[in-house]
């Protein structure tokens, strides 16, 4: 492997780790809240808010629905607004984030509804308050069953930033297209493929591991 091929791919997978980082921990601050409140505006729960529940149902459910390239491109005019620019890495964070969050909302609360309802029950009974439910309760027994998901949703990260760095969002998809299938040398696109698959393999690693310290069970 060339000494040019080694920069180049050092570059990439730096600009691929913050994109990733940067986007996945401002998902993360907004899609927990987002998926716990999910949760308890439902059907006999603690805040139970049918109408606001359907409306961030349904809002969650139509970000989800459109595929991530079109979202990038559908939103240029919010990045440019968020992120001066509507290329290169800072430009992919947006459309990043703004993917993530109703896939972490949705993840999150899944994890917080096998939280058996028999020990809110019991925290009802002492006298606890819905805020203290969610703090106490909730987030604390569902924390390894998060974490797991939020590690499905860092890799579901990786590939769309690779995505990303197609149409010109930087990093290492747009490495394996400029520089490897463009100029039609397959060895760059192998590297590319080969890092992406160590850092999906890390990611998961990493992530497994914490949420089995975490799990107290």
């Amino acid at each position: 492997m060339s000494a040019d091929l080694i920069a180049l791919l050092l570059k990439a997978s730096g600009e691929t780790i913050r994109m990733v980082a940067v986007s996945m921990l401002a998902a993360t601050l907004l899609g927990i809240p987002l998926g716990v409140l999910l949760l308890v505006t439902g059907k006999r729960q603690i805040l139970e808010c049918t109408p606001l529940n359907r409306v961030l149902a349904a809002v969650i459910n139509a970000v989800r629905s459109v595929p991530f390239i079109i979202l990038m491109v559908a939103i240029i005019p919010f990045t440019r607004l968020i992120a001066g620019t509507s290329i290169g890495t800072t430009a992919a964070m947006v459309p990043l984030t703004i993917a993530a969050i109703p896939f972490i909302g949705r993840q999150v609360e899944t994890s917080l509804r096998e939280v058996p309802y028999g020990i809110i029950e019991a925290a009802l009974a002492m006298g606890a308050s819905p805020f203290q439910i969610i703090r106490r309760v909730y987030l604390p027994e569902a924390m390894p069953g998060i974490v797991a998901q939020l590690t499905t949703v860092v890799i579901a990260l990786v590939g769309a930033s690779a995505m990303a760095g197609a149409i010109g969002g930087g990093g290492l998809g747009d490495l394996a297209i400029r520089f490897g299938y463009q100029r039609f040398r397959p060895e760059v696109m192998l590297a590319t493929i080969v890092v992406l698959v160590v850092l999906v393999q890390f990611i998961q690693f990493a992530g497994n591991q914490l949420s089995r310290r975490l799990n107290k069970k």
